[in-house]
């Protein structure tokens, strides 16, 4: 595979323009946004997108760009109980849902202008306890579910994610290009090397299934201690797998039976990544001595993940020291690294064929 997929501005450009402004991203959490007028910014390759509560519990979400001299209209990354959104530079009035409602010295601008000067409007809607966002904006974007599949609906649903509670959020600033991140997500060839698993989980790892679903894709990885069971006929790959799902292009969810990662490398330039990693837990009784037991399991394993995200970060750091060698011109891929070389198809596919 040519190594010009992580380096070449134009293809990057290109990525960001045809495949990042029409596919489904996600931009935090429901439970960050529950009462009327709450509000966050997503921020990311280039964009920057308001997406507010309104009074009758739906999701509004518009570009952060001001219509007059194109200011971004909401400073800051999160708030609450906002009524309207004051652009800091001239005072151009917006509500919740990106309609103008106030402009300054009104008489001296000309009335076409201003019947369409609302905030440019962006698809958003909710599954599985995340908000999701869509450039495209309501009346292009596909719907979120059709996006996603119904393969992975069923079977990234059962882990009911809308009762989990987001416990904490780890950012990275990663000098490489985010299809790098997303190809270590798109293997288990590198957790011998890199993470230092034990002989056998490599065994098991090898056992691994990957399953293409349109632009998607599921991987299930089985676990030593349950290895045996692969050959039974009501075998549980969500009790006895690690159970991956990348939703194309950049979400991925990691998902253990008590708690979900999901790892999301936001393009900032075509050498430059924020990475951020989201640990969502089951919500429960913290004086119940079950929910007690499964909270120091689940922070156990947690600190445990947060080690293995400071390994994938060194290595990141290695590939940033070769990412312009010219001795770098290819990668040689194995059969079970077969994901990575279909989810660059699938982007190479979507960029030249827009």
């Amino acid at each position: 595979m040519d190594a010009e997929v992580y380096r070449d501005q134009v293809r990057f450009e290109l990525e960001r323009q045809r495949v990042f402004t029409s596919h489904w991203l996600v931009a935090g959490r429901s439970e960050q946004l529950t009462g009327d007028g709450d509000w966050l910014v997503y921020e990311a390759h280039g964009e920057s997108v308001v997406i507010a509560r309104r009074s009758d519990g739906s999701l509004r979400a518009f570009h952060n760009v001001c219509s007059h001299r194109g200011s971004a209209i909401v400073g800051g990354s999160r708030g609450c109980d906002a009524r309207r959104f004051t652009c800091p530079y001239h005072g151009w009035v917006y509500d919740t849902s990106g309609r103008l409602l106030g402009v300054p010295e009104r008489e001296d601008f000309s009335p076409e202008h201003l019947a369409s000067a609302d905030a440019a409007p962006v698809a958003v809607d909710e599954w599985g306890g995340w908000v999701w966002i869509n450039m495209s904006g309501p009346e292009a974007a596909r719907s979120l579910r059709d996006s996603i599949g119904t393969e992975i609906l069923d079977d990234l649903g059962t882990f009911r994610m809308e009762d989990m509670r987001l416990h904490e959020v780890l950012e990275f600033d990663v000098p490489v290009n985010y299809k790098a991140v997303v190809d270590g997500f798109n293997e288990i060839y590198h957790v011998t090397q890199l993470h230092g698993v034990p002989p056998e989980f490599t065994k098991a790892a090898r056992c691994a299934t990957f399953h293409v679903v349109g632009d998607n894709y599921m991987c299930f990885v089985p676990k030593p201690e349950h290895l045996e069971e692969l050959t039974s006929t009501d075998y549980d790959h969500q009790r006895f797998a690690i159970c991956h799902y990348l939703v194309f292009p950049n979400t991925i969810f990691n998902c253990n039976p008590g708690h979900i990662q999901l790892f999301q490398p936001l393009p900032i330039a075509v050498d430059r990544t924020r990475f951020l990693c989201w640990e969502i837990v089951y919500k429960g009784d913290v004086d119940d001595p079950g929910y007690q037991r499964y909270w120091k399991r689940t922070m156990s394993q947690w600190e445990g993940l947060k080690t293995v995200v400071g390994q994938d970060l060194a290595i990141y750091s290695e590939m940033a020291r070769t990412k312009n060698s010219s001795g770098f011109r290819r990668q040689i891929l194995s059969e079970r690294e077969g994901k990575i070389a279909h989810y660059h198809a699938n982007m190479a596919d979507k960029v030249e064929t827009h």
